[in-house]
């Protein structure tokens, strides 16, 4: 029993924090995928939340003006098919300088691939009509509706941004201040889209849903691989400057073999590459 319990000691102990973000997180991603799932049998069953449609669409009309339809307009263009790439494109260069490595390039990257990908599936299955264009803003759109597209999209890359901005920094402050930014911007790019009549109120909700339950699974994939390349490699995560280094045991696995090499290998040499003497 004592065996037993030292083994699960030394497995939880230092994965506990892992541990925690797959429960925690899988629990999460699951509930709003539920949740998802939910908003979209209420819009084909047209009841449940479907019935916030109308009354979220002529409370918006109530406050436009030209001068306020103009700045939304203007906003909502930011979480479009120019503005989103242009705004992501920047953050990613800039977080991947900040971070010297490509994972700001792979991660942003590769969830919003998937999320475009998914937005295309799912306005096509379901072709769901826009709200007429007599309660529209101008310059009207004509893609199906559901999901917001917009919304989708803005989650999920400002979402996973978000996550590399909390890992470049320790200071609770800082990162509390980004996660309400990002957050604001995200819930405001959604009612942007219902205020100029551009979707239903419950395409973004289904948007907000999907998109940050895909945003947790990004987060929990990126977890787990970063535990694992730590358990095969030595040191922090590697950069351009600095590559993976291996940990002690892989590198005595290697000199293990290097002999093999013939007379022209390190070991024949009696040093490191580079002149250096080696450590043993």
């Amino acid at each position: 029993m004592k065996s037993l319990n030292d083994r699960f000691g030394r497995w939880l102990g230092p994965y506990a924090a892992l541990w925690i973000t797959l429960i925690v997180g899988g629990f999460l991603v699951i509930t709003m995928a539920l949740l998802g799932a939910e908003v979209y049998q209420s819009v084909v069953a047209k009841d449940g939340v479907a019935g916030l449609d109308q009354p979220a669409l002529e409370v918006a009309k109530q406050y436009r003006n030209p001068g306020l339809d103009a700045v939304v307009t203007a906003f909502t263009n930011i979480g479009g098919g120019i503005g989103m790439p242009i705004l992501a494109s920047i953050l990613v260069a800039w977080l991947t300088y900040v971070s010297r490595s490509w994972r700001p390039l792979i991660l942003v990257g590769g969830a919003a691939a998937v999320s475009i990908t998914a937005t295309t599936v799912s306005k096509t299955l379901m072709g769901r009509v826009r709200p007429d264009h007599i309660d529209a803003v101008p310059p009207f759109e004509f893609s199906p509706s559901f999901p917001s597209g917009h919304t989708l999209n803005t989650t999920v890359v400002i979402g996973v941004v978000v996550y590399l901005m909390c890992l470049q920094t320790q200071k609770n402050l800082v990162r509390a201040s980004v996660i309400t930014v990002g957050v604001l911007f995200i819930i405001a790019m959604g009612l942007s889209r219902v205020f100029l009549g551009h979707h239903w109120m419950t395409d973004v909700m289904a948007a907000w849903l999907l998109g940050f339950a895909w945003v947790g699974i990004v987060i929990m994939a990126h977890r787990l691989f970063h535990v694992i390349r730590r358990r095969e490699h030595a040191g922090p995560a590697p950069t351009f400057e600095h590559p993976a280094r291996l940990s002690d045991k892989a590198s005595s696995d290697v000199g293990a073999r290097e002999p093999e090499n013939g007379p022209g290998g390190a070991a024949a040499g009696g040093g490191s590459r580079g002149g250096e003497p080696s450590s043993g």
